[in-house]
């Protein structure tokens, strides 16, 4: 029985970050546990509503108050398995994930005293697990005899990967880099996530019998035909990696980048494989486009390399402070200013502000942006970026990272040799079994939904799991706590 009483009597407390100029020291991670007993204190402001809301705005189906009110009475050995119940790898989403479930917290109606703090919750457990030797390897008593080949070492691909080898199938997770993990490994910044959390669960997937083939990239160094005559059934979680670009005139000038382009080399050269990245902003006056997760990665990673100075711009309108009810009505996911951790460490941030032209120089180095407001209409259905006239102005710059989005699955050889094609998102369609217009080709995660949150990854990849442990004819069902059409409560834009 939850404390009814334990938000009245204990404030929402945010995790507490490490200064400053400590972390722009290094690239460890920001947050610092807050320990006991205050982690009790704030999980017993979860008063297990009649209705919790937040089980909605989760796709994983989080059994959220259950985990909550076992922190709150000590009980962290059982708390764990109540979050590892309904999700793989809380480590990650505890990090990564913005949180819609706070936001559907039935103490975040407005006027409320704020939601629980259930990230902060989720970390403190896995993190106590982990270090009291609590999570190992479950691995699968009898073995079916079927093979699954798992293209994609991302969240998605990985819970499904961990969902199957637990039936008792012979999994091989195929991945093009040289390290396991997808953008857990190269595309997110340690300072968000440290990759110790990534091999922690590669040692434990390894002892389960997953087993994992690095540096191959699928369709060029193993074929389709390949992979179906060494496997039962095929499973897509490749992301969506194709970034979106910037149309302006001069966009061909030098130093101009996507983000993922910067980020993948500055995370290559955190992890020792690269001694210099090759894009750098240590003394640059960077322009950042873009204002979401990837952009305040990019914020993160420019200061820590020194940047001269950073301007991160925005098309939309600042947001308000406080949900609008109005338009945003809890539970559904607030329209409001969002600051990251990155914020807190320098730079200027403009809102309602394009790039109309990038400006270069004699050798064909941007070297300035020009600049004007804007304003933004989606009224027709597709969004129109009108500049205000005489609002220009112009800023000097030297490196412009572009972080406006990704356009979904990239195409790639193996595509075509599988008969599967990219829709006009992007993204490649399924039918209900998670199975695409080729039999026995399955897809999860990015690839299937365009880039979307770590949550909404691992619950497709254990759906995508059920699906495919279903159509190898074996007895029993996974957990699927997603359908392929099914749509957030609360939308993160």
């Amino acid at each position: 029985m939850p404390d009814p009483s334990g938000f009245l009597k204990h404030e929402r407390q945010a995790r507490p970050k490490r200064p400053v100029p400590i972390r722009l020291m290094d690239w460890r991670e920001v947050y610092e546990p807050l320990g006991e007993p205050a982690i009790n204190e704030q999980a017993a402001r979860c008063m297990d509503c009649g209705v919790p809301f937040c089980h909605e705005a989760c796709p994983l189906g989080n059994r959220i108050p259950e985990w909550n009110d076992l922190v709150r009475t000590g009980g962290w050995r059982h708390a764990i398995e109540q979050l590892h119940a309904t999700n793989n790898f809380p480590e990650f989403t505890g990090r990564l994930c913005p949180a819609p479930c706070e936001a559907a917290c039935v103490l975040n109606v407005p006027g409320g005293p704020g939601a629980v703090t259930i990230k902060q919750v989720e970390v403190e457990v896995i993190d106590k697990a982990f270090d009291s030797g609590w999570v190992g390897p479950q691995p699968a008593p009898v073995p079916t005899g079927k093979s699954v080949a798992v293209v994609g070492s991302g969240p998605a691909g990985l819970a499904a990967a961990q969902q199957l080898a637990r039936a008792g199938h012979a999994v091989v997770v195929y991945e093009r880099d040289d390290e396991i993990g997808g953008l857990l490994r190269y595309g997110i910044p340690d300072f968000k996530l440290e990759k110790r959390h990534i091999d922690l669960r590669m040692e434990q997937l390894s002892a389960e019998g997953v087993r994992f083939v690095t540096s191959c990239d699928v369709g060029v160094d193993v074929t389709a035909e390949q992979l179906r005559a060494e496997h039962d059934a095929v499973l897509l979680a490749t992301g969506a990696l194709a970034g979106r670009d910037f149309d302006a005139p001069g966009r061909e000038l030098s130093g101009i980048h996507l983000a993922m382009e910067h980020l993948v080399q500055s995370n290559r050269h955190v992890a020792g494989k690269i001694d210099t990245p090759g894009i750098t902003a240590e003394g640059r006056h960077v322009l950042i486009i873009g204002g979401g997760d990837t952009a305040a990665d990019c914020l993160g990673v420019t200061h820590r390399q020194g940047a001269a100075s950073v301007t991160q711009l925005d098309i939309y309108p600042r947001p308000p402070d406080e949900r609008d009810d109005v338009r945003d009505p809890w539970p559904t996911w607030p329209w409001i200013l969002r600051s990251y951790p990155a914020h807190d460490e320098g730079g200027e941030r403009a809102f309602a502000v394009a790039v109309q032209e990038f400006l270069g120089d004699a050798s064909g180095n941007v070297r300035a942006a020009r600049i004007a407001e804007v304003t933004v209409d989606r009224s027709t259905g597709r969004r129109v970026v009108t500049p205000v006239p005489g609002s220009e102005w112009e800023i000097p710059v030297d490196l412009v990272l572009l972080a406006i989005g990704f356009d979904g699955a990239e195409e790639t050889p193996l595509l075509p040799q599988l008969g599967v094609a990219r829709n006009s998102r992007g993204a490649l369609d399924c039918g209900p079994d998670w199975q695409t217009s080729s039999e026995g080709v399955f897809v999860a995660g990015d690839a299937h939904r365009g880039a979307s949150l770590i949550v909404w990854a691992i619950a497709e990849g254990r759906s995508a799991a059920a699906a495919i442990h279903s159509h190898l004819g074996e007895s029993g069902s996974l957990p699927a706590p997603v359908t392929p059409a099914d749509e957030p409560l609360a939308i993160p834009r």
